[in-house]
């Protein structure tokens, strides 16, 4: 494991209950193993969705809305007058004096 023999195990085990004592070591192992179970669980769910993700049929590439909408719009011409049945406004000549 990492390469680390019994003896080296054996005396980093000596210094952790040197360090932490014998009343939190116990403790400070469960929530390990529960964190490395945690995290065990975790690793395999990402793998499964991948998985999944590699195992599903690709869907065909559908052309996006924009496209569909300016393919198949018509540009209308808009008149500045507004409707056609507007009355053209008469100028009135003011007297010059």
């Amino acid at each position: 494991m990492f390469g680390i023999g019994m003896p080296e195990m054996i005396i980093i085990l000596v210094i952790a209950l040197i360090v932490i004592g014998p009343h939190k070591l116990p403790e400070l192992a469960k929530s390990l193993g529960k964190g490395l179970a945690e995290f065990k669980k975790a690793s395999e769910g990402f793998q499964r969705s991948v998985q999944e993700e590699a195992n599903k049929p690709e869907e065909p590439v559908k052309e996006p809305a924009s496209q569909a909408l300016a393919a198949s719009a018509t540009v209308e011409a808009v008149t500045p007058g507004g409707s056609p049945e507007s009355q053209p406004v008469e100028k009135k000549e003011t007297p010059h004096a």
